[in-house]
């Protein structure tokens, strides 16, 4: 029996690889190179101890393929996937190479990619290529997740966003700059690619040079997505159907479409919502506890439940039976949702509720928004001169005459901002009972 130098199992004699672990039962000698059988304590060609003390483990060697052999590879060498694909381009990146000098040029394209870079990795995106002023970004790998078309779609706008907001300062001149953003998901191939020294782990097929030419579409500042990305991402964004596109390369137009951006959609019940939901089976019991807990609501008795469980075990499902039995008596309903994209921004889900409690139109200019600000405030019995200014802050509107923020450091108006969402909280529920839900919990932030 020949005993494996790795795994200890004993082999049968004449192998040459272990049975149960694959390694090679080939122990070479760490002064002269011999091969040796692993269970001999000391080398026969030169007398070199093999004992434990020397890490006889460590000298087990592959030995070389011979000549025009292919050597052995354990790990495969590509795998399938199915990978949303975003392709970044920088709009009049000609143009800048005319007016810049080289050096400067530079220095505007490192920080458009920095800039870039910081919004995709909030949406654990994998940028698998920088092709000059381009960016070839794979969602779907190296690691996978179960929104990877809405992490996609959602990173487009959060680099539009913040492309625009980006000036580069070269010398005396101010660079602006501005992007186009293509999305399309398919299926892939993705392993190592190149020769020499140069090796990169790549996606082949069609749906990367999909992705291209759809950027080319795109106008500048706008993210476009094929049909396929969106029968993922269908009511989470608003949408504008772009026809169908004859594309470089492609055989068949494909259905195009504009993403205005994000949805009012609160749950992801609420796209299935809108056809008809099946009947819920088998939680009277849980349906009944949050119904009695409603009611004592409405009686004046404040009430927190705490909905846990694994994910799909229907923890929405149980929330929306709720709401559909309230919805024909007095109240006031508030939806918070908490994101894996935000778990490190301060009252994101506050910052995110309060547009929609204020009914924001998506184009609506800062005054209007501070007046809608002011306006529904008046409907409860909080200082607009306290609370407004504080709130106008959080939502990052500028500084207003008629309602100024007095200086105080950043604690005490974090302290302030606090309260002041409290009270305004309580006021709601003083005036009629308020519903409010806050969606995936575990991904709050903690001041939220």
């Amino acid at each position: 029996m020949t005993p494996c130098p790795q795994c200890r199992f004993e082999n049968r004699d004449g192998v040459r690889f272990c049975e149960q672990c694959g390694a090679k039962l080939e122990v070479l000698c760490a002064a002269c190179g011999a091969v040796v059988p692993p269970d001999r304590r000391f080398c026969g060609s030169c007398g070199q101890s093999l004992t434990p003390s020397t890490d006889r483990a460590s000298v087990v060697r592959p030995r070389a393929p011979a000549e025009g052999t292919t050597p052995d590879r354990s790990a495969p060498e590509a795998e399938r996937r199915q990978l949303t694909v975003l392709f970044c381009d920088l709009v009049g990146s000609t143009a800048l190479s005319e007016r810049l000098d080289p050096e400067e040029l530079r220095v505007v394209i490192r920080e458009y990619q920095a800039a870039c870079a910081e919004v995709i990795g909030r949406f654990d995106g994998h940028i698998a290529q920088y092709l000059g002023d381009g960016l070839l970004v794979y969602f779907g790998y190296a690691q996978a997740h179960e929104d990877d078309a809405q992490r996609a779609v959602r990173a487009g706008l959060g680099v539009l966003d913040r492309v625009t907001q980006l000036t580069v300062r070269v010398g005396q001149d101010a660079v602006g700059l501005a992007v186009r953003v293509g999305i399309h998901t398919g299926l892939v191939v993705v392993g190592e690619v190149g020769a020499g020294r140069k090796h990169e782990q790549l996606a082949l097929g069609e749906t990367p040079n999909v992705a291209a030419r759809l950027q080319g579409l795109a106008e500048p500042g706008t993210v476009v997505i094929s049909g396929a990305t969106r029968r993922l991402v269908q009511g989470a964004f608003v949408l504008r159907d772009l026809g169908r596109q004859a594309l470089k390369g492609v055989v068949a137009p494909m259905a195009v479409f504009h993403v205005l951006g994000e949805s009012e959609v609160q749950s992801s019940l609420d796209v299935p919502a809108a056809a008809g939901l099946t009947p819920l089976v088998g939680r009277e019991q849980e349906a009944g506890l949050l119904l009695d807990r409603w009611e004592q609501v409405t009686e004046g008795q404040g009430q927190v439940v705490l909905l846990s469980g694994e994910p799909g075990i229907g923890k929405s499902r149980l929330v929306q039976v709720v709401k559909d039995r309230v919805a024909g008596s007095p109240h006031r309903r508030l939806e918070c949702r908490c994101s894996p994209y935000y778990t490190h921004s301060p009252l994101y889900p506050v910052i995110d509720l309060l547009p929609r409690v204020l009914e924001w139109g998506r184009d609506e200019t800062p005054e209007g928004k501070l007046a809608a600000l002011g306006h529904r405030l008046a409907d409860y019995s909080v200082p607009l001169a306290d609370v407004v200014p504080l709130l106008a802050s959080l939502l990052s509107l500028p500084p207003s005459a008629r309602y100024p923020l007095p200086p105080m450091s950043p604690e005490r108006q974090k302290r302030k901002t606090l309260e002041a969402i409290l009270a305004v909280l309580l006021a709601m529920a003083a005036a009629e009972p308020v519903l409010f839900i806050v969606e995936d919990l575990h991904w709050i932030d903690p001041t939220t």
